[in-house]
């Protein structure tokens, strides 16, 4: 199945597998890449230095192209592009806007720039600015995500720009496909489809977790800005907590990500200084962004779930199994396949 997103980046199929913190590892990466997908390594929770052993970790499993997450907020975001020019990793996906200057550089080196958006004047800008492609996630999606449904944002941002659109938010087998490509989509991009295989190396016991639930929701609570997750009972104390309960609670799990992370204060204030730039955010809530990395670690990497915050879209109600990567994309191109092939049937001659 070849879209302008499968000649862009140079994968066989138009289905990305997108960055997820503490999940999209080496293996997941490796073996979406293997399997013909678009493989994305999540970086915001690496130091330099471990992104740079999972960009080589990667290469060891597979020659295939993939891509590599970044926040284009980071204080050291430039040593981070220049990591990945000189590795020659082939797409750098941003969760949010790269600044213009970024984008040229990345461009200039060969290096394929996808934005995240979540509405369609941001598609225009990143678009204006030279990005290759833009993938576009609606509201249905897990972790930070908009208001606005994918059904509705899709056909807006597909009809606004002239690179190719990735759809993400909602979708998780072949008929979802076919509806993007449908709509004017390259591709679909997803995360807990991913997170829900056999290669994904998130805890048996929390994926059981994820199998059994049918709820999520949309909190602030986790670090200020809107974030679907599964509900839980810690989700539920973070609904009911109060400001200085909050606030101590994010206190204490900054500590716990410098001392994991090796930042210092002044690099983890500078980021936080670079969230606050263009948003309503309070120092409040930028100090509550430090929650998602350790509340995310503890139930993607520790297997707590009942001390763990665990991202997901609405799609988790439909998913019931945990295929392996391969077995996941090609039954998800051979069904998008067949429902295309019986679209023509549908037409009064």
């Amino acid at each position: 199945m070849e879209t302008p997103l499968t000649r862009l980046v140079g994968v066989r199929h138009p289905v990305v597998q997108t960055g997820m913190g503490w999940v999209a590892g080496p293996r997941l990466v490796s073996s979406v890449a293997n399997a013909g997908g678009l493989g994305i390594l999540a970086s915001a929770t690496m130091t330099l230095e471990q992104l740079r052993q999972a960009v080589h970790e990667v290469r060891d499993r597979t020659d295939a192209p993939f891509g590599v997450n970044l926040r284009a907020d980071a204080g050291d975001a430039g040593d981070r592009i220049d990591l990945l020019i000189k590795e020659g990793v082939r797409v750098a996906s941003f969760a949010l806007a790269p600044r213009q200057e970024l984008i040229a550089k990345l461009k200039d080196a060969g290096v394929v720039v996808i934005p995240s958006v979540g509405a369609r004047r941001h598609a225009e800008k990143v678009a204006a600015w030279g990005a290759d492609a833009v993938l576009v996630q609606g509201g249905e999606g897990g972790g930070h995500t908009g208001p606005v449904a994918t059904t509705l944002l899709l056909p807006q941002v597909v009809d606004a720009v002239d690179v190719p659109v990735i759809a993400a938010g909602g979708f998780f087998d072949g008929r979802g496909l076919a509806a993007a490509l449908a709509y004017g989509a390259s591709g679909v991009a997803m995360g807990t489809r991913f997170l829900l295989t056999s290669d994904s190396s998130v805890p048996e016991e929390v994926k059981k977790v994820y199998l059994g639930m049918t709820e999520t929701v949309v909190t602030r609570q986790v670090d200020g800005m809107p974030h679907r997750v599964l509900r839980s009972d810690l989700v539920n104390e973070l609904e009911g907590a109060g400001r200085i309960s909050g606030l101590v609670r994010a206190l204490r799990n900054a500590a716990r990500f410098r001392k994991i992370s090796g930042m210092s204060w002044r690099a983890m204030l500078a980021d936080g200084r670079a969230m606050k730039h263009g948003k309503d955010l309070s120092w409040s809530q930028v100090l509550m962004a430090a929650n998602t990395p350790m509340l995310l670690k503890a139930a993607m990497v520790d297997g707590r779930p009942d001390l763990g915050v665990m991202a997901s879209g609405q799609v988790v109600a439909v998913i019931d199994d945990l295929p392996d990567c391969a077995e996941l994309i090609g039954g998800i191109v051979a069904q998008a396949a067949e429902v295309l092939a019986r679209q023509p049937s549908y037409l009064v001659r």
